[in-house]
Formats: C-alpha cells, sequence, structure tokens
C-alpha cells in the first residue's frame, strides 16, 4: 500500500527556470518517467508505435513503458531536447526492444509527413500513434500573447496532430490505437495559459470526432487529460514562478503528479483488452479536472 498524498514531492519547490523546452535532467526535483519503477507483462508485445515529445513527461513515461510491455518505439522531440531523449532511447533498448529517435520540429508539415514515413521504416510498421508534444507559454494578459507565439502553439499542439495523424492513417490497421495527450485545460483553463487551453480543448474534439470516424475501420481513439505534472513545460515558461513554487498545491492530493504516474493510462488505451474504448478521455489530475 502507497499513500498518494506523500508518494512525491510536495510544494513549495525552489525557484528555477530554463529556456524552452527545457529538460527534464536538469529539474529539480527530478520527474518520475517510470525508469525504476515501471514493470511490465507483455501487454503491447510486438507492437510499434510512435511517441512525439518522448523525450520527456508523459511522452518519457509512455515510451518506457511501452518498451517494457513489449513494444518497439519511435520518439520524436526537438533537438534541443537531445539529452534527454538519448536517456530515452538507452531505456528502451535496455529492454530488448527498438528504440528510435527522430528529432525535428513538428511545426513543419513536411517534416510531419516525413517523420511517419520514417518511423514505419525504422520501426518496419506502425499501430500505435502518441500525439502528446505540446508547447506551454503562459501570458498574464491577451495582449501578451504575439501572433508568432500563437502561431507556434497552434502548430505545436493541433497542426502537427492533424497532419501526423493524416499521414498515419494509410499506415494504420484495425486493432491500431491513436492517443491524444490532452489537458485539464480543456475543461477547465486558467487565465494566463489561454492559447494553450484553447490547443486542449481543440485535441479533445478531435479525438471524439475522429473516434467516430475510424471506428468503422476498427482503429480506436482515445485521449488522455493530465492534471498538474511535473515536466519540464512548468520550469520553462508555462509557470510564473509563484505557480511553479506551489505548483500542484490545490489538488486534493496535495502534490503534483509526476509522469510515471500515467504510464498505465497510455498503456491501457493501446492495450487490445481496451478493445471496446474509443472515443474517451481519460483523466489523472489528482482529484480536480472534469474528464
Amino acid at each position: 500500500m502507497e499513500n498518494p498524498t506523500t508518494k512525491y514531492p510536495k510544494p513549495e519547490f525552489e525557484k528555477q527556470s530554463q529556456p524552452f523546452p527545457g529538460l527534464a535532467g536538469k529539474m529539480n526535483p527530478k520527474p518520475d518517467h517510470g525508469e525504476t519503477s515501471y514493470r511490465g507483462s507483455g501487454r503491447l508485445a510486438g507492437r510499434k508505435a510512435l511517441i512525439t515529445g518522448g523525450d520527456s513527461g508523459m511522452g518519457r513515461a509512455a515510451a518506457i513503458a511501452y518498451a517494457r510491455e513489449g513494444a518497439d518505439v519511435a520518439i520524436n522531440y526537438l533537438p534541443d531536447e537531445e539529452a534527454d531523449a538519448r536517456d530515452v532511447v538507452e531505456l528502451i533498448e535496455k529492454e530488448g526492444r527498438k528504440g528510435v529517435a527522430l528529432p525535428g520540429d513538428l511545426r513543419d508539415e513536411a517534416f510531419c509527413e516525413q517523420l511517419i514515413e520514417d518511423a514505419v521504416e525504422a520501426l518496419g510498421g506502425l499501430d500505435i500513434l502518441v500525439n502528446n508534444a505540446g508547447r506551454q507559454q503562459q501570458a498574464a494578459s491577451l495582449s501578451d500573447i504575439t501572433t508568432e507565439a500563437f502561431d507556434a502553439t497552434m502548430k505545436t499542439n493541433i497542426y502537427a496532430m492533424f497532419w501526423l495523424t493524416k499521414a498515419a492513417l494509410k499506415h494504420l490497421q484495425p486493432g491500431s490505437s491513436i492517443i491524444q495527450t490532452t489537458s485539464e485545460q480543456a475543461y477547465d483553463p486558467s487565465e494566463d495559459l489561454v492559447d494553450y487551453a484553447i490547443t486542449k480543448a481543440a485535441g479533445l474534439s478531435f479525438t471524439k470526432s475522429m473516434a467516430k470516424q475510424l471506428g468503422p475501420k476498427g482503429i480506436r481513439v482515445n485521449g488522455v487529460a493530465p492534471g498538474p505534472v511535473w515536466t519540464p513545460l512548468q520550469v520553462a515558461g508555462g509557470a510564473t514562478m509563484e505557480k511553479l513554487q506551489q505548483f500542484g498545491g490545490k489538488t486534493p492530493l496535495g502534490r503534483p503528479g509526476q509522469p510515471a504516474e500515467l504510464a498505465s493510462i497510455y498503456v491501457q488505451l493501446a492495450d487490445n483488452n481496451a478493445s471496446f474504448t474509443t472515443g474517451h478521455i481519460y483523466g489523472a489530475g489528482g482529484g480536480s479536472g472534469q474528464p
């Protein structure tokens, strides 16, 4: 038995900041992605997954879990995140699975299309797509959000999800899964995350629409809606310093979540045993949020 209120660090956290996109390896405390704790049981044996934002956060937790469940995994990330990505690939390969690093910027349509083809070639196919990469930058006022910043958030969080899913469809067979990382922000947006919250609501809607469109083809589409989870998004401009120091403290559990605590959700949504689950959003908000 484990008490969830004391399992992981609580606020107050130390002041810290990094340039976007940030590295998990430089955070204090370092996030737990399940590096030493996740235990697999062959639930995804033989599967082939592409995870965007697979270097840190929920993407990294999913990549580790998928490998330990028997899947080969390709991860996408920005070149600035290479140090974190190398650690993930090493962890995947340590499980005897194929780990593929595919760096690049998802804001480019041609790159997204090529990313799918490169993942298919490297893995020998594709049957799990996790659209997880995200850009989050807090802004106290709408007037503080430049058109350039707004465009970057939209392209990273919405356009890429659209481009990648569209490009992947010709490779996905019945039994395949698409999983979006949305957010509690889709349901209860913060006043200083306007553009980010818009994209997460869009991701939720996209998930439900695509589940209806692809259900007859045997392809399931679901989403995960995290609450406050300790990832580089927060220390790289996603939260004010005041909010960062108290991050997650207002949840009923009194702390932020750790990526490792969501890993099993990503596994469940890809598992063949969840074959009647599509068009659903699984929440993990420490008692807050409304999925």
